[in-house]
């Protein structure tokens, strides 16, 4: 224990001396360059959730949870990757890998020698995860991949690319290459934000991965990988709200104290504490949610997958609330990239759509609590 918090505050020094001041010049320039990222690998942090024996640092869902507000607090665009990298791919490959495959992929990715990029997505298919178009056949102990991948966050810089394959109604996980014959990458720009995230297109024509490459069974992509995957990626959101929402309330209260408006402070006018106290209760409730999760996914309990959910919806919600907020505390000044909080309020907004949007969560919580919730008070007669 006492190792583990020496190596978080370890990452907490170097997130606020080093990475919290460049996340602006990061989004400006769009990108974050390989060579930081690497400095990042160093201290373990692509390996956060890996077992030590493939070099990880074995962390709990609560620590990496603790792990992932610390990061996303100073610049969410390199959270974005530990969610891509550690909870999309790296727990896929830790759950469903061969011994192989995870001796061959994971202490690399331990390391940020490979970094690894999770392609779901295609320019028709979002929230449906079983209606992709990119396509696989097989022939002898190969498989043809042919499709197009969007929104593929560090795709455009990754080593390694989980990809989600159809052939009819079964879907099967393969890991790629980029360098693989048939393989081109279209970097993404212009975007309301994750800019610095690079996001690529990917394009697939008769791409040959050999029989070693598939993740977990033929046809079970969907039930085992996407599920998995999608999981773990969820519960690293939530605790990206955490820590948009705690910066953007951080950047209003000290702003709210600094600024004169009237005579006075602002943070003395009633609507402006109002917004500061609603900000401060709902992250606190938020952080409970994913702490909460985070100790029910530690302990396996049944409840895990649910209490998750739960916890991604509220907390994306939230942010988005606090980091509106936070503009408007800061009135004009908050259109300003001299301030952080138009990028917190942009960044805040990816969290409702990404890992199953708010709409999608909806039914599915309101289903378990359906089933959970349900008293049997008998029939009631006179």
């Amino acid at each position: 224990m006492k190792a583990f918090q020496e190596r978080l505050d370890t990452v907490k020094r170097f997130a606020e001396a080093e990475l919290r001041p460049r996340a602006g010049e990061f989004e400006v320039k769009e990108e974050i360059p390989r060579s930081f990222l690497q400095r990042l690998g160093e201290q373990g942090v692509w390996g956060a959730t890996f077992p030590a024996e493939y070099g990880g640092l074995a962390l709990d869902p609560v620590d990496y949870g603790h792990l992932t507000e610390i990061i996303g607090k100073a610049c969410n665009s390199v959270r974005e990757l530990l969610t891509v990298h550690v909870s999309l791919v790296g727990e896929s490959i830790k759950r469903w890998g061969t011994e192989e495959q995870k001796r061959r992929w994971l202490p690399k990715m331990a390391t940020g020698e490979t970094l690894a990029a999770f392609a779901l997505t295609e320019p028709e298919v979002g929230s449906d995860a079983k209606a992709v178009h990119t396509s696989y056949k097989q022939k002898g102990n190969r498989f043809i991949l042919n499709g197009r991948k969007k929104w593929i966050s560090f795709a455009n810089i990754a080593d390694l690319i989980l990809v989600i394959a159809a052939k009819g109604s079964e879907l099967t996980a393969f890991l790629i290459e980029p360098s693989m014959p048939g393989v081109s990458i279209t970097k993404m720009s212009g975007l309301l934000a994750s800019n610095s995230s690079h996001l690529a297109e990917i394009h697939m024509k008769d791409v040959e991965v050999p029989d070693e490459n598939v993740l977990g069974r033929v046809g079970g992509g969907f039930a085992y990988v996407v599920n998995t995957a999608l999981d773990h990626g969820r519960y690293s959101i939530a605790w990206a709200g955490v820590a948009i929402a705690q910066e953007a309330l951080e950047a209003m209260v000290t702003y709210s104290r600094t600024r004169k408006q009237g005579g006075k402070y602002i943070c003395e006018y009633d609507g402006v504490q109002r917004m500061i106290a609603e900000s401060s209760v709902n992250l606190r409730a938020a952080r409970s949610l994913c702490l909460t999760a985070g100790r029910k996914r530690r302990d396996k309990h049944p409840e895990a997958m649910a209490e998750t959910m739960m916890a991604k919806y509220f907390s994306s919600k939230m942010a988005m609330k606090v980091a509106t907020d936070a503009v408007q505390v800061f009135g004009a000044n908050g259109f300003s990239r001299k301030y952080p909080v138009e990028r917190l309020f942009r960044e805040a907004k990816v969290l409702e759509i990404i890992e199953g949007t708010s709409q999608v969560l909806q039914p599915l919580i309101a289903q378990h609590t359906l089933r959970t919730g349900y008293r049997d008070e008998g029939v009631i007669t006179k």
